[in-house]
């Protein structure tokens, strides 16, 4: 048997010298998988670790959505005293309006709230659509500080201040190139 004859169909590849083990031809992917790519996430190559920008957008998140349930929280106990008060003394059918809008301000925080710690906790697993409403999210939050400071009270401008800030920080790591590259990257 010779190894010599290009036609011997049990002979060695074109260009590769007689021996063991045959190697995959040059430029070619080996069994399979593309070279440098991993056959599994626990491949060779590292899983990509969330940036610094998206842990502190996470964070700033969580925080944000504890506010607005302590928020929510105290505006419902003051709207359910006024109310308490105005119906003790007589008043309690021109107030019943006013309470109504307060409750109704009271679910829209639960619902930011919610809203906020669902996306904090789809950061590592989510794609585009959670990097898409966390932009709308943060722009409500900067939304409702614009809306505190036209209010004019002083409290009113203090929290709005910080609702601006995270916000800002929020929708400022949100449009980065960093959160582009996270949402958009593979998932095994």
């Amino acid at each position: 048997m010779s190894f010599g004859d290009p036609n011997n169909p049990y002979g060695p590849p074109q260009g590769q010298q007689p021996g063991y083990p045959p190697q995959a031809p040059q430029g070619q992917p080996g069994y399979g998988y593309p070279q440098g790519q991993p056959a599994y996430p626990g491949g060779n190559v590292m899983p990509m670790t969330m940036p610094g920008l998206m842990t502190t957008a996470r964070v700033l998140i969580y925080i944000m959505s504890g506010l607005q349930i302590i928020a929510a929280i105290a505006v419902g106990l003051l709207v359910g005293a006024a109310q308490d008060v105005s119906s003790s003394a007589g008043v309690g059918d021109k107030t019943s309006g006013l309470a109504g809008l307060g409750f109704v301000f009271v679910a829209i925080l639960i619902i930011l709230a919610v809203l906020g710690i669902i996306l904090a906790v789809k950061f590592s697993t989510g794609g585009s659509g959670v990097r898409v409403t966390t932009i709308v999210y943060a722009s409500l939050i900067i939304l409702g500080g614009i809306v505190n400071i036209a209010s004019g009270t002083s409290s009113g401008v203090f929290s709005a201040l910080i609702a601006l800030a995270i916000g800002g920080i929020i929708m400022a790591a949100m449009v980065n190139s960093q959160a582009s590259a996270w949402f958009n990257r593979p998932r095994y």
